[in-house]
């Protein structure tokens, strides 16, 4: 079978990665690396199947009052490679109207787009009224991802800063419902996942040029998040951030993040509940 980059990421585990990371995936074998997680093992299949589908069921009576209200919403996943996002965004949209959720993935500017305001082409994708807006990766890559590769300077970035929370302060007064979450993942299970994507032909599409030079700078990444969480983070649009060493809490947690911060026709508090504060917490939790 050719794998993808020409095996890059298996050599980076075989020859770079070091030795505590190998011993950990070896030990883990196909089962999650929790590592310091504040559970011993995953939430078990049954439970989580459960606990998913009462959630679901809220998130159809959620869509339902976003649609005859006029809300609109618009959650911006945000995280390492390989935390979760496009998992916990699917679970998040199958059983709704497609109608009124869609999801946002943009790819690189386009050299129209990189002449334009750094926002432009973001302010197209936000919600019209009745609409859920699902951001896989959003106006921060300015402050991660384009800082650990140099796709800016530091003076465009600083730019981005003074401006960013002004121009969500703005779309909160305007009425949207601004969610922001980053899903964190430990450093052996990043890698982990990785593996397991390069050799899943039906999993191999989510691998980037960008992952498999990521895994080389996982110091850059930690300072340039911690950073942007930092500078990002305000009482109208505050960072939730989500340890997703364990998928199947993350995707319920940051189901109930969202539910718990809505008051929509007919919710169900019993199931909705507030998210586990083990799980979900601000910036403060990345040190966890």
């Amino acid at each position: 079978m050719n794998l993808p980059f020409d095996g890059a990421i298996t050599e980076f585990y075989e020859s770079e990665a070091a030795a505590d990371l190998r011993a950990a995936i070896e030990n883990a074998g196909k089962k999650d690396i929790l590592g310091a997680y504040p559970y011993d093992s995953r939430l078990d299949k049954s439970t989580y199947e459960d606990t998913l589908h009462a959630l679901q069921v809220e998130l159809v009576k959620l869509q339902h009052w976003v649609k005859d209200t006029g809300a609109r919403i618009a959650i911006v996943f945000e995280g390492r490679d390989a935390a979760g996002k496009g998992g916990t965004i699917k679970r998040i949209r199958e059983n709704l109207n497609p109608r009124g959720c869609r999801v946002v993935a943009l790819s690189k500017p386009s050299e129209t787009e990189a002449t334009q305001w750094y926002f432009q082409r973001y302010i197209e994708q936000l919600p019209s009224g009745g609409e859920i807006v699902l951001f896989d990766r959003s106006w921060y890559n300015r402050g991660v991802v384009e800082k650990v590769f140099g796709f800016c300077d530091e003076v465009q970035r600083e730019h981005f800063f003074r401006q960013v929370l002004p121009f969500e302060e703005m779309l909160v007064d305007e009425g949207v419902h601004v969610i922001k979450v980053w899903l964190n993942v430990g450093r052996a299970e990043q890698l982990r996942r990785f593996l397991d994507r390069e050799q899943d032909p039906l999993k191999q599409w989510k691998l980037s040029w960008i992952d498999v030079e990521g895994l080389k700078r996982w110091d850059a990444y930690s300072e340039a998040i911690q950073e942007t969480l930092l500078r990002s983070h305000a009482k109208l649009s505050p960072w939730n951030v989500v340890r997703s060493d364990d998928k199947r809490r993350a995707r319920i947690e940051v189901i109930r993040l969202l539910l718990s911060g809505l008051e929509y026709d007919r919710k169900d508090h019993d199931v909705v509940a507030s998210p586990d504060p083990n799980i979900v917490g601000g910036p403060d939790l990345l040190h966890v």
